[in-house]
């Protein structure tokens, strides 16, 4: 009896761990919870009310205004999308909102190249009041999400105990793994639980959730951004080393495009999201997007440097009295991005400063480009001094390459 305990414990364990394939590089794409909230007023605000037309509104543009190829591809629905449970339990939209279903939602999603996100709660209910996910509706949410076609399952953790997430999250994790369908994972866990060691175990989570946020939701606002990035580096010892191919640390949407940032403090989002190997998930209106605005968000390097496929997540490597700020993420072919962060409020700073003094290696040669002008920077060695220009709020980014290994035509046609 003992033995076969063991073996069942065995292959419990494994299911839960079983290796789904998706997310290789972070997942990028649209989520209309900062930007529409839980706004389920369709008579008085139809075009901006969580339904059916918003979501295919903003398939439409992430296929024809260029998001698509460069890689936005998930269009995921967030809180307040259901209305009940049929008398076999299983859950349903609104119908007034949602009058087609889920499925046709999917459906067309798919027709445009895009993927379908859905989400739900793990507890009693959702964070506004839905209809959640009890441990006993686990498997028939999965097998409901995986019927209805759903690429990406967003599991909250309201009204939950931290007994009930311990359990709840690993039987989703198993529960979609066993309908046979592709379903990323993202889940609040971590940051139900403070975020942080002993009481959050990065190992198993990393093992059952493809991205997981860790910490509070932002806000629009730059306060909200320099919170989260704080948090970020005060833990990056912790965070670094758990993020990779399949499972990544999300510090929340882009805000880019609303009503919070300035130009500057939009390009710094966009920078240390990337160097932070972060998802890439916008949540704005993509019907009245500035042309500035989609500049920051479709940049082609931004994009490449962060999908690179080693996957590993970039850190601060340096801090200034200045209010100066220095993050470095490691690239494939021994390529690195450098963003100079300024934090001061008060004018362009000049920082001065080498790659040598930025813990590059001794005696070689860089070839690069400025990410958000286009400027080339060539032979850059690591003992010359050089001077970069940051504005208040504002990043100057760098993706830099060593010329002594890797051939120059190859890497600046790669750009």
């Amino acid at each position: 009896m003992l033995q076969k305990t063991v073996l069942l414990l065995a292959l419990v364990v494994q299911v839960l761990m079983l290796e789904n394939g998706l997310l290789r590089t972070p997942p990028m794409g649209w989520l209309a919870w900062e930007r529409f909230r839980c706004n389920i007023d369709c008579d008085q605000d139809p075009k901006n009310c969580i339904s059916e037309r918003l979501f295919m509104e903003m398939a439409d543009r992430l296929a024809q205004d260029g998001w698509r190829d460069l890689g936005y591809v998930y269009l995921n629905i967030d809180d307040c999308w259901i209305g009940e449970r049929d008398a076999k339990g299983r859950l349903l939209p609104d119908p007034k909102r949602f009058p087609h279903g889920i499925a046709f939602l999917a459906d067309y999603a798919h027709s445009l190249g895009l993927k379908l996100g859905i989400y739900e709660d793990m507890g009693k209910m959702t964070c506004m009041g839905y209809p959640g996910t009890t441990l006993d509706k686990v498997e028939l949410d999965a097998e409901t999400f995986a019927e209805w076609k759903v690429d990406m399952l967003k599991l909250d953790g309201c009204f939950s105990t931290a007994k009930e997430r311990a359990e709840g999250y690993p039987k989703m994790a198993a529960a979609l793994n066993a309908t046979g369908r592709p379903i990323a994972f993202s889940c609040s866990w971590p940051a139900y639980e403070g975020g942080l060691p002993p009481k959050v175990n990065y190992t198993l989570i990393a093992n059952i959730c493809n991205l997981w946020r860790n910490y509070d939701d932002i806000q629009d606002s730059w306060k909200s951004v320099l919170s989260i990035l704080d948090w970020f580096v005060k833990h990056q010892d912790i965070l670094q080393p758990v993020a990779g191919p399949g499972h990544w640390n999300d510090p929340d949407m882009l805000l880019i495009g609303n009503f919070g940032l300035s130009f500057e403090e939009s390009r710094s989002q966009m920078a240390l999201w990337t160097v932070l190997a972060a998802p890439l998930f916008m949540s704005t209106d993509l019907r009245t997007i500035s042309p500035q605005n989609i500049d920051i968000l479709q940049n082609p390097l931004i994009i490449k440097i962060n999908q690179d496929p080693l996957g590993i997540q970039g850190r601060r490597i340096f801090k200034s009295k200045s209010q100066i700020e220095v993050f470095k993420r490691h690239l494939s072919n021994e390529a690195s991005a450098l963003v100079f962060f300024s934090r001061r409020t008060d004018m362009p700073y000049h920082f001065h400063s080498s790659l040598l003094e930025l813990n590059f290696p001794r005696s070689r040669v860089y070839e690069g480009q400025n990410v958000f002008t286009g400027d080339v920077i060539s032979g850059l060695k690591s003992e010359t001094n050089f001077t970069v220009v940051i504005n208040p709020s504002g990043v100057v980014m760098w993706y830099l390459y060593p010329i002594k290994h890797l051939g120059l035509s190859t890497q600046m046609s790669q750009l």
